[in-house]
């Protein structure tokens, strides 16, 4: 547990019985006390100690609720793909026999997402897993399943043409955006094949897209920058799934998980089962 104090001096008027105004100062402390849980993932390869962060409270509740129910215990790793990331938390893989597809079990609840900039996919990151965009446009979390980032170092040219891509990315989805805003106009227009109006609305709504673009700027921040070139990740993944943790010690056996092998569904062919306790 980390404790930060924050003082500050504050003036303020004091009127006396006599009539008389003083000027005092008094010593204000704030006590912010930051809690960094910590939980233990148990392994045949052996332990990970990963902290949770406190500014994503409802993936980090549900991670130690579920801890402390025992959820996880006896669940496997079931998907492991290598310099890509390891993945677990499903309560179907608990003695499941060989070749039986894994991946989809879970509580049947979500979690609101709960994306920061300063978390982000470096190497050790813990985010949660979810259901792709297509039926979860939300891009709301699995109730217990979650990986643990590996990934690979990038050069700045890479993480450069992928700033383009999510820009780009950016500008068609907030366009696409307006075009749903304004379909019954857009619709209308069609019935009445008005090309000029057509044009001109595609060319104002462009525009509004890269304004709106201009006003909430995708990229990499220098320390996601410094973080994928050196110790590398999976900076795609950002912005798309919650990252909530990072691995603080155990690291190399992460990496030991990731060089088992696996069958063609990226399940190991030997079960590595899990026990998770919180431990601050």
């Amino acid at each position: 547990m980390h404790i930060n104090l924050h003082l500050y001096i504050e003036t303020a008027n004091l009127i006396n019985t006599d009539n008389k105004t003083h000027k005092y100062k008094q010593l204000i402390i704030h006590i912010y006390i930051i809690t960094m849980a910590k939980i233990k993932i148990e392994t045949p390869k052996g332990d990970i100690i990963v902290r949770l962060y406190d500014d994503t409270p409802k993936h980090r509740d549900n991670m130690l609720k579920l801890v402390e129910e025992g959820f996880y215990n006896g669940t496997l790793f079931h998907r492991v793909i290598k310099d890509f990331m390891v993945q677990g938390g499903d309560p179907d893989s608990k003695n499941a026999p060989k070749g039986k597809q894994l991946g989809a079990g879970g509580p049947d609840y979500t979690i609101e997402a709960e994306f920061t900039p300063t978390h982000f996919h470096k190497r050790g990151a813990l985010a949660a897993a979810r259901l792709g965009d297509e039926v979860n446009p939300n891009k709301e979390s699995s109730g217990s399943q979650f990986y643990i980032v590996l990934g690979e170092k990038y050069n700045q040219g890479q993480l450069k043409q992928m700033e383009k891509q999510m820009k780009q990315n950016q500008e068609t989805i907030t366009f696409n955006d307006l075009v749903t805003y304004y379909k019954k106009e857009i619709m209308e227009m069609r019935k009445n094949r008005d090309r000029a109006g057509l044009q001109e609305m595609q060319e104002r709504l462009m525009k509004e897209a890269k304004e709106i673009c201009k006003q909430n700027p995708v990229g990499f921040s220098a320390e996601q920058m410094e973080a994928y070139t050196t110790v590398g990740g999976t900076p795609f993944l950002d912005g798309e799934y919650t990252v909530f943790g990072e691995v603080e010690e155990g690291l190399d056996v992460v990496d030991a998980i990731q060089n088992v092998d696996t069958d063609r569904a990226d399940r190991p062919t030997e079960d590595i089962a899990m026990t998770i306790t919180r431990i601050d």
